[in-house]
């Protein structure tokens, strides 16, 4: 798994790349919150590994970027913190969106326990995406469950959903299947004619 790093200590920063890496992860530092916001912004990793306190951008303001960028896969941020963070702190950085916490200085064991819960969280956010990405459709009239139990037809729902709109025409299976072989027209008897 590719993982970001935003830490402005040269050494905390290499013992961090080091045992990401040494656990099989690609591993990409920047030195400064701005620094690591431009990287995620360019291409977006799923783990990010932030220190709270860097000059410029913190950890906080760099969580609160993660999270406000638009059609982004869930990413799991994880805080690294001085051993006597208050609770007023930690429950800052939970507001702003910070998933975990790792207390400096680093340990191996603690970094990769939290690795493994975010790789599991990583996992069940894709799945919750597949399915909400499901559509439940009824296989005789093809009308489209929402989420309040309402049935409405495909054009409609996917209208509502995507803003798109539709016209109607016949494929020339359909064609051949359904309209060809109606009655030609000479042959209808018109209303209150037998």
């Amino acid at each position: 798994m590719k993982i970001l790093i935003a830490e402005d200590d040269p050494v905390s920063a290499k013992i961090l790349q080091f045992t990401l890496e040494n656990a099989g992860h690609t591993v990409v530092v920047a030195t400064t919150g701005a620094a690591a916001w431009e990287l995620f912004d360019k291409d977006p990793v799923r783990i990010v590994v932030s220190d709270w306190m860097m000059p410029g951008m913190d950890g906080l303001e760099l969580c609160a970027q993660v999270r406000k960028r638009a059609k982004t896969d869930y990413t799991y941020f994880i805080l690294l913190t001085a051993i006597h963070t208050g609770r007023e702190n930690l429950k800052k950085a939970m507001g702003a969106g910070v998933d975990d916490f790792l207390t400096k200085p680093i340990d191996r064991e603690s970094v990769l326990m939290r690795l493994r819960v975010a790789e599991r969280i990583i996992e069940f956010t894709q799945q919750i995406r597949q399915l909400k990405e499901l559509l439940p459709i009824c296989m005789y009239c093809k009308r489209i469950r929402d989420d309040s139990n309402y049935w409405q037809a495909v054009e409609s729902y996917i209208a509502h959903y995507t803003g798109s709109s539709f016209s109607h025409g016949i494929c020339p299976e359909c064609f051949e299947k359904h309209v060809r072989m109606l009655p030609s027209e000479k042959t209808w008897s018109k209303p209150g004619e037998s």
